[in-house]
């Protein structure tokens, strides 16, 4: 499938809210229960009209949406601009910018951008986000064409170094 017509079919199914709903509750409560975020309480009911939960324990916020205590929190879009933009920047092989994101979802670039750091700040591990470890790599390119060094580079890189030259016995 084109990555263009897979944009588009993430977009339009995330339009509908209640999609996102549903696949929001999946990814957040796997086993079917919902809890609340802050106290952990399972007894919560959802209202229906509002689009929250309200959780029945006593402590200040009873209340908590889809968003609450995910990186979507506190932002005023839906999440029908914000699961499409996690997708575009998951599938992307190269990475995606701000523009990028701007132009597909119809929003700012300021946003975009905002949305692009939240996102890959979710992505990180809990050390920062560097590679450690096994890692495999493909289609990489290290170092540059000879023909495109200076003249003096251009034959170290041919020749070796003429500090190895000596330990070499050459």
């Amino acid at each position: 499938m084109e990555l263009g017509s897979a944009l588009i079919q993430a977009v339009s199914f995330f339009q509908n809210y209640e999609n996102c709903h549903k696949f929001m509750v999946e990814l957040r409560w796997p086993d079917g229960e919902v809890v609340c975020p802050r106290c952990g309480s399972g007894h919560v009911k959802y209202l229906e009209k509002a689009r929250v939960w309200k959780c029945y324990a006593k402590h200040e916020s009873p209340k908590f949406s889809l968003k609450t205590g995910t990186i979507f929190e506190e932002s005023p879009l839906g999440l029908d601009k914000w699961l499409p933009a996690v997708w575009m920047i998951v599938n992307d092989k190269n990475g995606i910018s701000s523009w990028e994101l701007h132009r597909a979802l119809g929003v700012t670039q300021k946003t975009a951008w905002f949305m692009l750091h939240r996102i890959r700040l979710a992505m990180q591990d809990e050390k920062g986000g560097k590679l450690s470890g096994h890692v495999e790599v493909d289609e990489s390119m290290i170092g540059g064409k000879s023909r495109n060094m200076h003249r003096s580079k251009r034959a170290e890189k041919i020749r070796g170094s003429l500090r190895l030259r000596p330990a070499l016995g050459l």
